[in-house]
């Protein structure tokens, strides 16, 4: 396959230069279709451009809207950041910061009122609603007798 060591660099050469054409792509559409200053119609003829006259159409569009690439990546990396730690303060906190002592005795109230809690339960979450006091966690299983301790035979 490879007659000497010129050929195989060769080859090595003409790989990296393909996987760096279809990266170049990679980047250039994922750009194109982030960007939301350009409508759908640019958007289809930019895509046939570079699709139809690869490397005219890559060129053309890293001279024309080159600049604003890394503008346009970075905006969208605070968008995403944004959206994280909205959705992890959203999961964190457990009635995620928006309802109030109201809120909660409400919604405990509909559930007394359609049987899903009896008048104990009930006055568990009012009386929890009206103190703010957090419960401990009960999902955690106690330790069983003796766990944690070391015995020392003798």
């Amino acid at each position: 396959m490879f007659d000497n060591n010129g050929s195989f660099l060769l080859a090595m050469f003409e790989f990296f230069i393909f996987f760096a054409w279809f990266m170049c792509l990679w980047w250039i559409f994922g750009d194109l279709f982030r960007s939301k200053d350009v409508g759908g119609v640019a958007k289809t003829l930019w895509s046939v451009f570079i699709i139809f006259l690869p490397f005219l159409g890559v060129l053309v569009y890293l001279i024309a809207r080159g600049g604003g690439m890394t503008d346009r990546t970075i905006e969208a990396q605070a968008e995403m950041q944004k959206r994280q730690e909205a959705y992890i303060r959203s999961v964190a906190t457990p009635s995620a910061g928006t309802s109030s002592t109201a809120d909660e005795i409400a919604s405990a109230k509909s559930l007394l009122d359609s049987g899903a809690i009896n008048e104990d339960e009930f006055q568990q979450l009012k009386s929890k609603a009206l103190t703010g006091a957090q419960q401990p966690d009960d999902r955690r299983m106690p330790l069983p007798r003796g766990a944690g301790r070391t015995v020392e035979s003798s």
